[in-house]
């Protein structure tokens, strides 16, 4: 039975434990966010584009509300970090095609989100699976990739210094997941 907070109560061997559901309702905002980037890339309006980061960013914002209010799933909890990523990676890749950027400096707006890519990889194949709660500089990190994108979509002077300032904040927020990730392993170490 799923309950109003998302959870399922499940019954083993007697013992009672709640799991996660598999679905919530938060998890339709998430994945609307995956066809959203794609248009991001296809839409050569930069009025259109500018609406669809707006969506997204609503639907961001949108899908974690819903998901602390009413609970979420492990489809979300796994679907929401995809999404962000894909359309950082999108977005960002139109901004390269562009021109608007460098490499270096896409490459530096994007780190944070390759540092949890790799990082996810390794716990996946050393079976270790970590989970770290999102935290204040990833959330600053995403902010401020989508003011890039925005400054992006306006032709605006701050591209560049909003780029080069996310850059700082994701290597801020690289080196705290790795202390959190270190403070996990001690405790289960414990």
């Amino acid at each position: 039975m799923v309950t109003e907070s998302g959870w399922a109560e499940a019954r083993a061997g007697g013992e009672g434990r709640a799991r996660r559901a598999w679905w919530a309702p938060a998890d339709a905002l998430t994945l609307a966010r995956i066809p959203l980037a794609l248009a991001f890339v296809f839409v050569p309006s930069l009025g259109w584009r500018t609406a669809i980061l707006s969506v997204a960013a609503v639907s961001d914002f949108a899908d974690g509300y819903v998901a602390r209010r009413w609970g979420g799933s492990r489809l979300g909890a796994f679907l929401d970090p995809v999404a962000d990523k894909l359309f950082a990676a999108c977005g960002f890749g139109v901004v390269l095609v562009a021109r608007a950027l460098s490499p270096l400096e896409v490459l530096g707006v994007l780190a944070r989100d390759f540092a949890a890519a790799f990082a996810f990889l390794a716990t996946v194949i050393h079976r270790r699976p970590a989970a770290i709660p999102a935290r204040l500089g990833g959330k600053a990190v995403t902010i401020g990739q989508l003011l890039t994108l925005l400054a992006f979509c306006a032709g605006s002077t701050l591209l560049r210094p909003l780029a080069w300032a996310t850059a700082a904040v994701g290597l801020y927020a690289i080196r705290d997941y790795q202390r959190a990730a270190a403070s996990e392993k001690k405790e289960i170490g414990r």
